[in-house]
């Protein structure tokens, strides 16, 4: 296990994930319902995902190493493309959606699951969840930094979304989250070519 690379791993998940839908729908769950039962059912989704991306991440290892350098370089362009060019307006728009769309029978906890896990699937985070867990080779370092990461996003999400957006507006944490997957793509593309 690397505490370095747990560390950046965090780092990048938690910038990547902060503008995302899945942490509007935790804010809006986290407003209508108990946030410790929003955050537990949230939390519990991204384990799952995040564990989901790391065994991606070891078949994509089993590519030659030059392929996973250039499909990383690629996705961390797509991500900072995404995050610095889809507007924040259309992703609040999806969280809220998500929320809305929660079914109403289920407790807080299952509500928030179901929300989290179904709207997870395929996002950003998970494919970058993939890529570092290829392209490291350390599953268990990539799946706690994830983890710690996305469980973090819930929490703020859920216990005091709205006092952090008030703080930080959501335009400046997907422009500072699209900056910095810009760095790592360039960062990615110039390792391949020297290598």
């Amino acid at each position: 296990m690397q505490i370095g690379l747990i560390l950046g791993v965090f780092a990048l998940i938690f910038v990547a994930e902060l503008p995302d839908k899945t942490m509007i729908a935790t804010l809006i769950m986290g407003s209508r319902y108990r946030p410790v039962l929003v955050w537990i059912g949230a939390t519990t989704a991204f384990a799952i995902h995040a564990g989901i991306a790391v065994l991606a991440g070891r078949l994509l290892a089993l590519l030659p190493h030059r392929w996973v350098e250039a499909v990383t370089a690629l996705l961390f362009a797509g991500g900072a493309a995404y995050l610095l060019f889809v507007s924040e307006e259309e992703e609040e728009e999806e969280g809220e959606e998500e929320a809305e769309e929660a079914p109403a029978g289920l407790k807080p906890i299952a509500t928030a699951f179901v929300v989290i896990f179904v709207g997870e699937f395929g996002d950003l985070t998970q494919i970058l969840t993939a890529n570092l867990a290829a392209k490291y080779h350390q599953p268990l370092s990539v799946f706690i930094g994830a983890f710690a990461a996305l469980a973090t996003v819930a929490a703020l999400g859920a216990f005091g979304g709205r006092a952090l957006l008030r703080i930080l507006p959501l335009k400046v944490i997907r422009k500072a989250g699209g900056v910095l997957l810009a760095g790592f793509a360039v960062y990615t593309l110039v390792t391949l070519v020297r290598g």
